[in-house]
């Protein structure tokens, strides 16, 4: 991070696992830092660790005038965003789609579809105004190779991927760079979320291999945002060593 040009950096779902571990990142390396998410007591507490560096900021990303009224409200300090960290998402289930909760559905697509573009628009106009800036957005190998039960979360994850390809287009000649990290497994509070609490089945998925951490993506989106400026790393896709691909699944006799 050395070579991280000093600026201020938005970073969404940064109460917990791969958003905490970036903003902690760019703080520790001189950033401002708004680190913005639902439990505020959670960005409090890096508030407190950070001091007036980080600016907590209670937000729910499906909201969108609370979005457009937060980016607006941000003290002067921390208004000029220079990285845009898309990282709130979640995964709810891993039923079969004939069997999925429409609820589960829903609130997916709210979060990792709709809160995504929501923060990107409220944001991007400053980018490009400043004639630069870095949009970095958190995909999912479930974006790319499917499973069973992945169905509307792969789903998200390819939007994520596509609207940051497009993004790519509708930014050309301004300066604003983007990148979509896509990892694979990796050990936070993700599979508790799926498995609405159960922490058994949450750490089954993890049981004897070693996954990514949140460290190790924070570190690729560290690393990302500290290349030169003339330099775009367009997709990250980073999977543990233990993780790799299957066979296409054939239903036989049927």
């Amino acid at each position: 991070m050395s070579s991280f040009p000093r600026g201020t950096v938005f970073v969404t779902g940064a109460s917990s696992g791969f958003g905490a571990a970036v903003a902690r990142r760019f703080a520790a390396a001189g950033n401002n830092v708004v680190a913005a998410a639902r439990r505020a007591d959670r960005v409090g507490e890096l508030a407190a660790e950070f001091g007036p560096s980080v600016f907590p900021l209670a937000l729910d990303v499906r909201d969108r005038e609370a979005v457009d009224a937060a980016v607006a409200a941000l003290p002067d300090e921390f208004k000029a965003i220079d990285v845009l960290v898309n990282n709130a998402g979640l995964a709810l289930g891993l039923n079969l789609a004939q069997d999925a909760d429409v609820d589960d559905w829903d609130q997916m697509i709210d979060t990792n579809c709709k809160g995504l573009v929501y923060c990107t628009r409220a944001i991007l106009p400053g980018m490009v105004a400043r004639g630069g800036g870095h949009v970095i957005n958190l995909g999912s190998v479930a974006g790319t190779y499917p499973y069973p039960g992945g169905n509307v979360y792969g789903g998200t994850k390819a939007f994520v991927h596509q609207f940051s390809l497009n993004l790519r287009s509708d930014l050309h000649g301004t300066g604003v760079r983007v990148t979509c990290v896509e990892p694979g497994l990796a050990d936070t509070e993700f599979s508790l979320v799926r498995f609405s609490g159960d922490q058994s089945l949450a750490d089954n998925v993890y049981r004897d291999m070693q996954p990514l951490t949140a460290e190790d993506i924070a570190e690729a989106i560290c690393w990302a945002a500290s290349l030169p400026r003339h330099v775009n790393v367009n997709v990250i896709e980073l999977m543990p060593t233990a993780q790799s691909f299957s066979a296409f699944q054939v239903a036989r006799n049927t």
